[in-house]
């Protein structure tokens, strides 16, 4: 029996079935929230049919939030599951909220996502938004996927699309 070996080798896997045991510490580490003033960002994970994804994983940074949250084991780090409905809601201190900046960078896992996507959460009002260098980088057409509407004092909605017209805008870092 021989070996095919002009396949390349692939840099990542799936996250396979058991990814909220394999990153436990991670949740455990971002459960404890500061105390005061906070913003809070949910929504729902969507496949290309609509159907939620109930098995992703994802991960926000907020580098803007770290300093008020220097009591927390990962300051400005959050690590969510998805619900049963593909519901994830991240909460950050308020500072994390700079102008023309996002409000966190977020990356999605999900199984039968070979490889993991990056994308950035803005809030719809900054007043900056208009300036944002990141923005200014997406086709007109599909900044909004990267905007959290908002639905309250502090409250903000924002939905993530794996395919389809109403796909979330993922980003290549380099």
């Amino acid at each position: 029996m021989s070996h095919d070996m002009s396949r390349k080798i692939t840099t990542s896997q799936t996250i396979g079935p058991f990814p909220h045991e394999g990153w436990r510490w991670g949740f455990d580490a971002t459960a404890q929230l500061p105390a005061g003033a906070l913003v809070s960002v949910s929504g729902q994970v969507f496949d290309g049919d609509g159907a939620p994804i109930t098995d992703a994983v994802l991960e926000a940074w907020a580098p803007a939030a770290a300093q008020d949250e220097s009591a927390l084991p990962i300051p400005g780090f959050r690590r969510v599951a998805a619900g049963d409905q593909g519901e994830f809601r991240f909460q950050f201190a308020s500072s994390a909220k700079v102008s023309g900046e996002p409000l966190a960078y977020v990356t999605l896992f999900a199984r039968g996502v070979l490889k993991h996507q990056f994308t950035a959460v803005f809030l719809e009002d900054d007043p900056a938004l208009a300036q944002s260098a990141l923005l200014y980088q997406v086709d007109a057409e599909r900044r909004l996927t990267l905007v959290a509407r908002k639905t309250g004092p502090g409250e903000y909605r924002w939905d993530l699309w794996m395919q389809t017209d109403k796909e979330t805008v993922f980003f290549d870092y380099e």
